[in-house]
């Protein structure tokens, strides 16, 4: 049983193509009827696009077969006011799903991708942040890549807010346990008796996602078709329990090792 990360995962980061592999280890998957989701901390587009997006690519899965952090945003975030930073995208999806945009007295401050966070609107969130607002982070990646950049992930800058004011955050999406128990409970409806120790994840991030993972139980797959050029980049910075089980070079490189049990 799997979970499966997207970007750098199954598509590229550079054009957002499926990777080598990536189509025929998803097709594998539904050939034998192996338990799987594919877990995304996408939240440029609303979820259903992002979805279509796929498939029109050439993946085939059900949506329920498919998690990301905007459909568990309300269930965490009330729509209140928001003082929200990201991509223009994630912020128009915002609106649409009926958040105010508030950037005076938000009740929450909350955080996604965004390859050009400037300078004042850090001391803008600190500002909000010592006068009461709450920090929320729609997922804790480590590093975000855009034109062949690395860039400080959500993590990263939820790291900085908390530093810099004391606050504490919460996140809605991977790695948090929350998001991994719905993608948990959505396996489940695939008519297995699945738990944590049955799942095996496989990310491009070893720190953001596979670390958390692995601390409920999952076994981990380390890809570096993503954010990371080499394993040594990141994997001997990690503490020893936290490393990832499997390092392989993409998905079609875990089809021909076959390590994995389908």
């Amino acid at each position: 049983m799997y979970f499966i990360d997207v970007q750098g995962t199954l598509i590229s980061d550079v054009d957002k193509s499926p990777i080598q592999g990536s189509i025929e280890f998803i097709d594998m998957l539904n050939e034998t009827q192996t338990p799987y989701m594919v877990i995304t901390n996408n939240t440029k587009s609303a979820s259903k696009d992002f979805y279509n997006y796929l498939i029109s690519i050439g993946f085939t899965f059900e949506f329920s077969f498919y998690l990301d952090p905007i459909m568990l945003l309300e269930s965490c975030v009330k729509k209140t006011t928001v003082a929200a930073y990201g991509a223009n995208d994630f912020l128009k999806v915002l609106v649409e799903m009926g958040y105010i945009l508030d950037y005076k007295n938000p009740k929450t401050v909350l955080i996604s991708i965004k390859e050009d966070f400037c300078a004042d609107e850090y001391a803008q969130m600190i500002d909000l942040l010592l006068n009461g607002s709450s920090l929320v982070g729609m997922h804790e990646t480590s590093i975000y890549v855009k034109n062949d950049k690395r860039y400080p992930g959500v993590g990263a800058v939820l790291k900085l807010l908390e530093f810099a004011t004391g606050s504490g955050y919460d996140v809605i999406g991977k790695p948090s346990r929350a998001f991994y128990n719905e993608a948990l409970k959505m396996l489940q409806n695939q008519n297995c008796n699945a738990k944590f120790s049955d799942i095996t994840i496989i990310s491009d991030d070893a720190k953001g996602d596979l670390s958390g993972a692995k601390e409920i139980g999952m076994k981990t797959m380390f890809v570096t078709s993503g954010k990371y050029k080499t394993a040594s980049e990141i994997v001997p910075l990690l503490d020893p329990e936290l490393r990832p089980d499997y390092i392989y070079a993409d998905m079609q490189e875990i089809i021909e090792k076959r390590e994995l049990k389908i």
